[in-house]
């Protein structure tokens, strides 16, 4: 197995770690929840069960894509850290504008489908803690990269470094 040892390949598979952690407890805690005689705390269990295993599958894509593009022969030149920095920065951008979807959807799904019956309600709330998590998870990532990212030189500097 590969070591995973260049920041931006640490960060990646740190990602991965993370939300691997999260899968876990999601689906522990959905598994829990599917046992109630509630149809709410059901309806709540299959979201977490099924956003669990998802993310699962998220999380060692993740982990095997740092893995793999560390090994490269050019992983450790700083313009490949930057550019693939850069990539998962975007994604990490991207998957918090969905998340925002995914916990209105939820909201819409509680409000309107659940109003009437529990089980839809505690599917649309279930889908709203799981997409406030993640949401969470990926903005908060997304700054911590995003500030720990290169910059490219602005054209003063590389004007001031040549002159």
């Amino acid at each position: 197995m590969t070591r995973v040892t260049n920041d931006v390949w640490q960060a990646q598979a740190s990602l991965g770690r993370r939300l691997l952690s999260w899968s876990g407890l999601s689906v522990a805690a959905g598994a829990v929840m599917g046992l109630s005689a509630d149809r709410f705390w059901r309806g709540v269990g299959s979201q977490f069960v099924g956003w669990g295993l998802i993310d699962a599958g998220i999380a060692w894509l993740g982990l095997r894509s740092a893995r793999s593009k560390a090994a490269q022969s050019d992983a450790h030149t700083p313009a490949r850290q930057l550019e693939m920095r850069t990539t998962l920065h975007r994604v990490l951008w991207i998957n918090a504008a969905l998340d925002v979807g995914y916990v209105t959807g939820g909201v819409v799904l509680a409000t309107t489908k659940g109003r009437n019956d529990s089980l839809w309600r505690g599917i649309g709330w279930g889908i709203v803690v799981q997409g406030g998590f993640l949401l969470i998870f990926d903005l908060v990532h997304a700054l911590l990269l995003g500030a720990g990212a290169p910059r490219p030189p602005d054209r003063q500097s590389v004007r001031e470094v040549t002159q």
